[in-house]
């Protein structure tokens, strides 16, 4: 009797607390989530974000959409599911897509040689240029530091993006770093393009765009604001939010210049999580789906916290696990927009946090607040972990401040008049920043963004980008003849600075102006012939040696290219007509004779 009673003791419990469990239904997402609008309006509120919005996907539907704040704050517009935010980076899976898409067609293959589809890639790096597939494009380890400088409010092309390239300084060997890199994500969209024989946009508009159903979506700020519903860019500035301008970054579109509301990405985080398929349509395949899903790069060798593990990178996601489950995220931020995206892909959860704060960590802290909720987990005070890192790394910014200036030398002026500094300097990655005098002082542009510019120390001066508090210093050089030739500025932190050569008057590239010194020049028995070759190149040609290429230096003076050394001045005399040239060479300066 009692071994029967203890049998039937002993299934009841093996009932209680292991089957029931089994069977016991989850607790729906709308239950799970209860609270979020509170802990959203109160995140919000500490952290002076202007406007909001979010959606949750879980197990195939949508199960949380909802705007919070204001979209225009002086016009007091609300945000709503349908609002429009710039996703920055987050735009970086969509290109990545693109690519799986011509996989699956047969017109891609992750691993051949780049230059099978872009036969001019080029890098400075022989051997990263030779053996860069297209996977290497989108995993951000192609040996090149961020050099963003190159784009940012740049009015390049794509095309001449892709052309500066081969300029540009590694900062690591190919394959060996996680370097995140907003170029190589342009480059890939490029081939895309070169594949498709259409623009980047238009293929993620008809291939991904339309069959999710994204009408609302686009590639650029400025059709942003001739929609019905958009967010402003906001900036927080001395602990005041400001209204800042748009960033246009259209140039740039296949590494971050999508434009979306939560309601349209809410169908994008659906087909990530559906294996590539939205109804009876499979929009990618699901290999190439989980290619772009599974790592590729360790992006960070270390963890903070006990929650997350050591980060990856896929192809346009960043992937780690939290809390003992597989998320794949990524961050977008451009100028007064933050954004977040977030999948669970074993549990059926993805959400997309859009703001219109710049540089805001509040995507975040609801993305991890909202798995918590819905993994069942208690909920970690990620609030208070990243706003103790936010006042650590104000601390650090005050200590550099504070030290800016230990090595400034005082009481010392530049070497030439101001008005000698004034010019357009050229780097062939970078492109051209002008200096000119105005008043008693420099000013500065660059990118067509405006430089206050003041005096450091001797020939080293402060370009001020005062919009954005951020400074730069720049040397200037003098050449061998004690005029100033370049400037030096480190734009990318992780390389050297990059070296601007000064440019000659844009006089001096006319072809009207270089064909006075045509002519025959007689330089003791021997007769030199000046022409110009091409548009707006001048030569000199003396018998028995190569055709010398002049390169315009300053007013009638001229340099032998590939020639160090060499020089030819053309001396004019009253009426501007040219009488003889003075050649300077390592031994010497000669006269030439004009021949009438």
């Amino acid at each position: 009797m009692k071994k029967a009673v203890f049998k039937a003791l002993s299934l009841f419990i093996i009932l209680t607390f292991i089957i029931i469990p089994l069977t016991a239904k989850k607790k729906p997402a709308e239950v799970l989530l209860k609270g979020l609008d509170r802990f959203i309006n109160e995140m919000m509120a500490e952290w002076n974000v202007s406007g909001l919005a979010i959606s949750v996907v879980q197990d195939g539907r949508l199960v949380y959409s909802q705007g919070f704040g204001l979209r225009d704050v002086d016009k007091g517009l609300p945000v709503t599911p349908q609002t429009l935010f710039a996703i920055g980076s987050c735009s970086k899976a969509f290109t990545a897509a693109t690519m799986g898409i011509l996989v699956d067609e047969g017109k891609l293959e992750w691993d051949k040689p780049l230059k099978e589809y872009l036969p001019t890639f080029s890098l400075k790096d022989d051997f990263a240029a030779e053996r860069m597939t297209p996977r290497d494009l989108v995993c951000h380890r192609s040996g090149l530091p961020r050099h963003d400088a190159v784009w940012y409010n740049s009015t390049a092309t794509r095309q001449e993006l892709f052309e500066r390239l081969r300029h540009l300084e590694p900062s690591k060997d190919f394959r060996t770093t996680y370097q995140y890199q907003n170029l190589m994500f342009v480059t890939a969209g490029y081939m895309v393009e070169q594949i498709t024989g259409t623009s980047w946009e238009r293929f993620v508009r008809n291939r991904i765009f339309m069959p999710l159903g994204m009408s609302n979506s686009n590639f650029s700020v400025n059709d942003s604001q001739k929609a019905p519903d958009f967010a402003l860019p906001y900036m927080e500035k001395d602990d005041k939010v400001i209204e800042i301008p748009f960033r246009n970054i259209d140039t740039i579109g296949p590494a971050g210049s999508i434009n979306s509301s939560v309601t349209d990405m809410s169908s994008w985080l659906l087909l990530n999580l559906s294996k590539g398929k939205i109804g009876d349509q499979q929009i990618i395949s699901e290999s190439s789906l989980k290619e772009i899903h599974s790592p590729q790069m360790i992006s960070s060798q270390s963890y903070k916290y006990d929650e997350s593990f050591y980060s990856m990178y896929g192809m346009g996601w960043g992937i780690t696990s939290y809390r003992g489950h597989l998320m794949l995220s990524h961050g977008g931020g451009i100028d007064g927009f933050t954004a977040r995206v977030a999948l669970l892909p074993r549990d059926s959860i993805g959400m997309v946090i859009l703001t219109n704060l710049d540089g805001s960590p509040l995507p975040s802290i609801i993305a991890y607040n909202v798995a918590d909720r819905l993994l069942g987990f208690d909920q970690v005070d990620w609030n208070s972990r990243i706003r103790e890192e936010v006042e650590e790394g104000k601390k650090e910014a005050e200590k550099a401040e504070k030290e800016k200036d230990k090595d400034r030398k005082p009481n010392t002026k530049p070497s030439h008049p101001l008005e000698d500094y004034s010019g357009d300097y050229e780097h062939p990655g970078y492109g051209v920043i002008s200096v000119e005098k105005k008043g008693d002082n420099l000013q500065a542009e660059y990118n067509s963004i405006p430089y206050t510019v003041t005096h450091y120390h001797y020939d080293v001066f402060d370009f001020i980008y005062e919009k954005f508090d951020r400074t730069f210093k720049v040397s200037f050089l003098t050449d061998l003849k004690g005029n100033i030739g370049s400037l030096s500025i480190q734009l990318e932190p992780a390389v050297g600075p990059a070296v601007f050569t000064r440019l000659p008057e844009k006089a001096m590239m006319d072809r009207s102006f270089l064909e006075k010194f045509v002519g025959e020049y007689l330089i003791g028995e021997a007769t030199a012939t000046v022409f110009v070759k091409g548009e707006n190149t001048l030569f000199i040609s003396v018998p028995g040696q190569p055709e010398y290429e002049l390169v315009p230096y300053r007013g009638t003076t001229f340099n032998f290219k590939m020639l160090a050394g060499y020089s030819i001045e053309f001396i004019l005399d009253e009426s501007g007509e040219v009488t003889e040239a003075k050649v300077t060479q390592p031994n010497g300066v000669f006269t030439a004779t004009k021949k009438k």
